[in-house]
């Protein structure tokens, strides 16, 4: 579904000749956020990235890139953030369990600040489950005189080289307790274009979309096209609950994650993350990325050190 005019919104106009007034990127230094980041330029959006460490994050990004300091737990930290910016890109950080006292509470500072489109990074299934904190702020949204997108992907790709990468870079294994679900993985770079094109293409706006990959896999088979691409045997062994939260918690993980992460999992034996949908196709013009385009575009994560 392209956009040939290029045309401007008024959510996202400061007015006058149709200029772009920035948009707030929140969790820029992470994988979603760069992405978002990568295609906002890309279609020459102005941005602002947001992070804890604008420094840090402006060492990644480049010393071109406006970044500023934003702390979701000091909400003391909004306003100035928020700053001439009439777009925002909302996620939530694993880290954050209660989204009412912070990812809520900045969207409403932002409608204060001017503020009149949000797009937000939520997860598949979330309008169904109270208990994923996605849901709270869903929630929110929807219940504001403003105008939003909710972006509900699949699982990630990007899981095997974040959340999933020491298990395989070690030991060459994937520890969950999925059974034998199938999950229609989904590239971050392709939630990160349709997540940038929300905020000059009005069609984009005012709904839902479900985002999933083209095809559905097991963990057996992720496993196999790990082996052939990384060149050395990988496999699946799955977990029980308990199993698997004691894994993480070895891990370091807090107890809050640990719990979404388990619910989310274990939802996938039941086929939650399984249907091939295809909004996003139809969206990108073009079929999505793969599992394995993803494995062999970034082959080297799970051959170097994980404490890298």
């Amino acid at each position: 579904m392209p956009n040939p005019t290029n045309q401007v919104p008024e959510s996202i106009s400061t007015g006058g000749q149709g200029a772009i007034a920035p948009v707030l990127v929140t969790g820029a230094s992470g994988n979603v956020g760069r992405a978002v980041v990568a295609s906002l330029s890309a279609l020459g959006v102005p941005f602002v990235a947001a992070s804890t460490d604008p420094d840090r994050l402006r060492k990644a990004l480049g010393p071109n890139v406006t970044c500023v300091k934003l702390d979701l737990e000091r909400p003391e930290t909004y306003d100035e953030a928020l700053k001439g910016i009439r777009g925002l890109f909302l996620l939530r950080p694993p880290k954050i369990a209660n989204v009412r006292s912070t990812l809520n509470v900045l969207v409403d500072h932002a409608i204060r600040a001017g503020v009149n489109h949000v797009t937000f990074l939520s997860v598949e299934g979330a309008d169904r489950q109270p208990l994923v904190p996605h849901h709270a702020v869903e929630r929110h949204l929807l219940s504001l005189d403003i105008s939003s997108t909710i972006l509900r992907p699949g699982f990630f790709a990007q899981n095997l080289g974040d959340a999933y990468r020491r298990d395989i870079a070690e030991r060459r294994e994937l520890y969950l307790p999925a059974g034998q679900g199938r999950v229609a993985f989904v590239d971050v770079r392709d939630v990160g274009e349709v997540a940038a094109r929300s905020f000059i293409e009005p069609a984009l706006r005012r709904t839902a979309f479900t985002l999933t990959g083209g095809e559905a896999v097991t963990f057996d088979e992720v496993a196999e096209i790990l082996t052939k691409i990384l060149g050395t045997p990988c496999h699946y062994r799955p977990a029980s609950m308990l199993g698997y939260c004691a894994h993480l918690r070895r891990q370091g993980y807090p107890w809050m994650q640990i719990a979404v992460q388990t619910i989310l999992h274990v939802g996938l034996r039941y086929g939650n993350a399984a249907k091939v949908d295809p909004t996003l196709q139809e969206l990108l013009g073009r079929p999505p990325r793969t599992l394995r385009e993803y494995v062999e575009d970034h082959r080297s994560l799970w051959l170097c050190d994980t404490s890298a």
